[in-house]
């Protein structure tokens, strides 16, 4: 929990009442490699921050799923248009590797913002987080090719791509696994 407190007192100082506030309202999950933590059709009742693991979001396909986000160590996660809204996904959240996550519900989430001067800065930093990774993919899909991509990706977290499958990178960058090879082989 102490990795959460270092990583929000990057943007500002909290009292140890506001802290202990907020720490009361954390929750803090294990969950095995592999592991879907949200389906389609559920509702994305947690904002979470990431201690340690690998998560993938994916639109779940017949051929082929899509995948069109990660989420890895030291930020958050969240299905956050759902969460939100309060409504259904359209996709799945699945861990890749053992996770865990420290996750306050949306519930908690508001009275913290109510009660406590820090709460909002929290809620602001998270939904920043989110809202910049999801404009640098969208961005990313539309000026940079395939290599580019594979190549921003691996430099952003080089340690954990040798946790995620092959097939999922090439989903991610929009190619298929065959020609993500061939973008390897260049590169090596």
């Amino acid at each position: 929990m102490e990795q959460i407190r270092k990583y929000f007192e990057k943007f500002a100082k909290q009292t140890d009442k506001d802290w202990d506030l907020f720490s009361s309202r954390l929750a803090r999950q294990e969950f095995p490699k592999r592991t879907l933590i949200l389906r389609v059709g559920q509702i994305e009742r947690h904002l979470s921050f990431v201690q340690k693991g690998v998560i993938r979001f994916y639109l779940p396909k017949e051929d082929n799923d899509l995948t069109f986000s990660f989420a890895f160590d030291d930020g958050f996660v969240s299905a956050y248009d759902s969460f939100l809204l309060q409504k259904p996904v359209t996709y799945h959240v699945e861990t890749l590797t053992e996770t865990i996550l420290w996750r306050v519900t949306y519930k908690d989430l508001q009275e913290i913002y109510q009660q406590t001067e820090v709460g909002n800065l929290i809620g602001r930093q998270a939904s920043e987080e989110l809202f910049l990774k999801k404009s640098r993919r969208e961005l990313s899909l539309l000026n940079e090719t395939a290599e580019q991509r594979y190549l921003n990706l691996f430099t952003e977290q080089p340690h954990l791509l040798r946790e995620i499958p092959l097939k999922y990178i090439a989903s991610y960058i929009g190619i298929t696994p065959q020609a993500l090879s061939r973008i390897r082989g260049r590169i090596s």
